[in-house]
């Protein structure tokens, strides 16, 4: 059976209002002509997993995603599959290794499911690779074209933190599904009634996690090397718990609409997120990923209902006086975040509504963020002592506290 690709006219309407507050976050004082490393957007996260097969039936069931693409032995891509998938403008790519010899297989062994790219979308690689390396990044593929009966796309890729990279993409003259060497799929996968054609609509940013003592490193080669400017800052009381702590800066680039928040440990009593997940991962690597949402109470209910287990919030967090104080009226009423676990933080210029899944994976790494902007262009300052205390009670029953 094919899905229903058709919006309904509610549909339409929750993707205009998402457009328009994308315009919004898109308005900043910002010439592409004078930056050295203009970025336009994410192009895709990459993943390198287990079994990509059924991860991509997953992606697909539990979030809601379409298979777009495909490549693998089949189309002459021997040593891996790679399955690519969307919901509205993010992309993710889910590659397993088929091969004996697979990178793919050594990377999991290593890290387990893990994202390997956080691919970039830009109008000039070469420009790009030219000042990265002036700049002394580690270039780790130099500029190239792939082609094919659909046009060209040029791509390149830097490194950025562990075994991370940034891949630099212009398809700008290229109309096929994904890249060469990938042929168009659709999803077989039925969507239940009611169920809505996307569940988020992209992604918001993309948080890494860094050894203790390198954030400000990672913060100034994003400065220095992509141009990315720095957003916000969270240290000390502002990001603690009585057992825990970290600090974290956030990078965008001159748009503003991809942002990379750093995380490194900092000195605690007990053993903070980010030492859980470095320690697992072996090493530095993407965090979580934040998606974008026009209806988080939809999603959650959608996404609990298909088997995502999500990070548990106490009651007395909506019981708080401060709370209600501090996020004034938002677009529903208090209980009904109370009865989903949903968070809420209010700033200078707006509110927005997120909520944490468990790790989606067996070892506890990477996980997701679903958040709802309403003019706030923040990250949930007021939850961090929320959501750092609802982590610290899984690492808690997890053994690893």
């Amino acid at each position: 059976m094919q899905p229903n690709t058709t919006l309904t006219p509610e549909e339409q309407a929750a993707d205009l209002r998402f457009d328009q507050l994308r315009q919004l976050v898109g308005l900043v004082d910002y010439d592409a002509t004078k930056d050295p490393f203009p970025v336009t957007g994410m192009d895709a996260v990459v993943f390198w997993v287990g079994n990509a097969t059924q991860a991509a039936a997953y992606y697909q069931l539990a979030f809601g995603m379409e298979l777009v693409a495909y490549a693998g032995p089949e189309t002459g891509m021997r040593d891996r599959k790679s399955y690519v998938l969307k919901s509205g403008s993010a992309r993710f790519v889910l590659e397993g290794g088929a091969a004996p010899d697979s990178p793919v297989l050594d990377h999991h062994r290593a890290h387990g499911d893990g994202v390997v790219d956080l691919a970039l979308e830009v109008p000039d690689v070469d420009k790009c690779v030219a000042h990265a390396r002036a700049q002394g990044a580690t270039i780790l593929v130099e500029p190239y074209d792939e082609t094919d009966e659909h046009g060209t796309v040029r791509r390149a890729a830097i490194a950025t933190y562990g075994e991370t990279r940034h891949s630099l993409v212009d398809r700008s003259g290229y109309t096929g599904p994904y890249l060469p060497g990938y042929v168009a799929r659709q999803t077989t996968v039925a969507r239940p009634q009611g169920h809505p054609r996307r569940i988020f609509q992209a992604v918001d940013h993309c948080v890494g996690n860094v050894e203790l003592g390198r954030m400000d490193e990672w913060v100034a080669f994003y400065n220095r090397v992509m141009g990315f400017v720095n957003m916000a800052e969270f240290v000390g009381d502002d990001i603690a718990t009585d057992y825990s702590a970290l600090m974290s800066k956030v990078v965008a680039n001159g748009n503003h609409r991809v942002k990379f928040p750093l995380n490194e440990p900092a000195v605690g009593k007990r053993k903070s997120q980010i030492d859980e997940y470095l320690e697992f991962y072996a090493g530095a690597g993407c965090q979580h990923i934040a998606l974008a949402t026009n209806d988080i109470l939809q999603a959650v209910d959608i996404l609990r209902a298909n088997g995502v287990e999500f990070l548990s919030t106490p009651d007395s967090y909506y019981e708080d006086p401060e709370l209600r104080a501090r996020i004034g009226e938002v677009r529903v009423p208090v209980e009904e975040l109370k009865r989903r676990g949903i968070l809420v933080d209010r700033d200078e210029d707006g509110y927005l509504l997120q909520i944490f899944c468990s790790p989606l994976g067996d070892r506890p790494t990477v996980f997701y963020e679903l958040i709802e902007r309403h003019g706030s262009l923040g990250f949930g300052k007021g939850n961090f002592k929320a959501l750092f205390e609802a982590i610290e009670r899984e690492q808690e029953r997890r053994g690893n506290l």
